[in-house]
């Protein structure tokens, strides 16, 4: 049935959703809005929740870097993982794994017994747990879908549905917090993960070919950056990645200060500033999907990481909201290009055996480089000023996207 509806879509929104053709893909991507969107209610009422209890914004850095350092430590090995065992079989160890943490945090609460070091420990433990789900997550989806050409939509779908979650599960939770608290929230969150496990066990998937136990670890993890090291075009996409994550997403930890001094606003412009930006990305990731199966992937990188240091150059010194807005839309839309044909060309260049441990060196350099990049440019704004650094941080993107464009000239020809 779900079949005759998408055959019988104009062919511009077939193309769109095409990975929906499949049923793992379809239990796969709906299971995981509903768990998504539970994420980022959980995320947002978390935070307001330490706030209540610390009335620190310290405390807010404390529990982002509980839960960020375990993907320094641990993600490396949650590729090789990835590639020893099942995907599936690893993922719904970890998903369960999340719900636990999740109704350990609504217990506390109902119980009325919550600390901050309580959430501060389990965002460390649903760090530990995102550092094995995130290379198999990554790795999985091409499992999930028939047809190599297909690839590139199924990603660029993921990061539909990721973004989607990004703007309903805040607001859900901003309303069920101030109606019945966070607690609930919290168990919501637990209850959606329900929803990815059951569309995982659901999945009739294809064998895939795993590698030995029986070399260490550590053995498979240098494989995995030799592997990256001697193939120059996977090797320049993930270092790509890693500057663009750096510093144009850096930038994006500035909009609170950006939209009170800069612009002369308040929370309303801030909250303006960052769905701008979300809804740019949504808008980005929509565009790959209709082009996934169009051979222009090398060029939308190509075009994504120029325009997105132009912009940020222009954003810098904007100063009508209005304006700063459509601009962040612009810049939102091209890191999405940059994010997902990235993804789906480093993906189209590996095999199953090796999968998980290059796309967990994808993971760490991708999350890895955020909380670098804000830590860096919080403190060029506070030496150097606002508008400088993020003109500074365009102009050095652009610089390097201009290198890899001499050096690396049959990257933007990519397929």
């Amino acid at each position: 049935m779900f079949q005759r509806i998408i055959l019988n879509l104009p062919l511009s929104v077939r193309l769109t959703f095409s990975a929906l053709r499949y049923p793992n893909y379809r239990l796969w991507f709906y299971g995981q809005l509903v768990s998504l969107t539970g994420t980022w209610m959980q995320i947002t009422a978390q935070g307001y929740l330490v706030f209540q209890l610390t009335h620190s914004p310290a405390f807010l850095g404390y529990v982002g870097f509980a839960s960020g350092l375990p993907s320094w430590l641990f993600t490396l090995f949650g590729g090789v993982i990835a590639d020893r065992m099942p995907r599936r079989t690893l993922m719904v160890i970890t998903q369960a794994v999340m719900m636990i943490l999740a109704f350990i945090l609504a217990g506390l609460f109902f119980l009325g017994v919550v600390q901050s070091w309580h959430i501060i420990l389990l965002a460390f433990l649903l760090g530990v747990a995102n550092a094995f789900d995130a290379p198999a997550r990554q790795s999985f989806v091409v499992e999930l879908v028939d047809d190599r050409a297909d690839l590139t939509n199924a990603i660029a779908l993921n990061g539909t549905m990721f973004n989607t979650a990004t703007v309903v599960g805040p607001a859900v939770a901003g309303f069920a917090y101030a109606l019945f608290g966070p607690g609930w929230c919290f168990t919501f969150n637990g209850l959606s993960f329900i929803a990815v496990i059951v569309a995982l066990l659901l999945m009739k998937l294809k064998p895939v070919e795993h590698i030995s136990r029986k070399t260490s670890a550590l053995r498979q993890i240098r494989e995995g950056f030799e592997y990256v090291a001697n193939r120059e075009t996977i090797r320049m996409l993930i270092t790509n990645l890693g500057i663009v994550t750096l510093l144009g997403l850096g930038m994006v930890n500035l909009l609170p200060d950006w939209a009170v001094k800069i612009l002369h606003g308040d929370v309303t412009t801030n909250a303006l500033l960052i769905s701008a930006r979300g809804a740019g990305a949504l808008i980005g990731a929509l565009a790959v999907a209709a082009l996934g199966r169009y051979r222009i992937k090398g060029k939308l990188w190509s075009a994504g990481s120029f325009v997105l240091a132009i912009l940020m150059v222009v954003f810098a010194f904007v100063r009508w909201e209005l304006l700063s807005m459509l601009v962040l839309v612009g810049l939102g839309l091209s890191f999405m290009l940059v994010a997902n044909t990235t993804n789906a060309l480093v993906q189209s260049e590996l095999s199953d055996d090796i999968r998980g441990r290059v796309m967990s060196i994808y993971t760490l350099i991708f999350f890895g480089a955020m909380p670098i990049g804000s830590l860096l440019t919080g403190l060029l704004a506070d030496r150097f000023g606002e508008t400088w650094t993020v003109a500074v941080s365009g102009v050095i993107l652009f610089g390097f996207a201009t290198l890899v464009w001499l050096r690396s000239p049959k990257l933007r020809n990519l397929d």
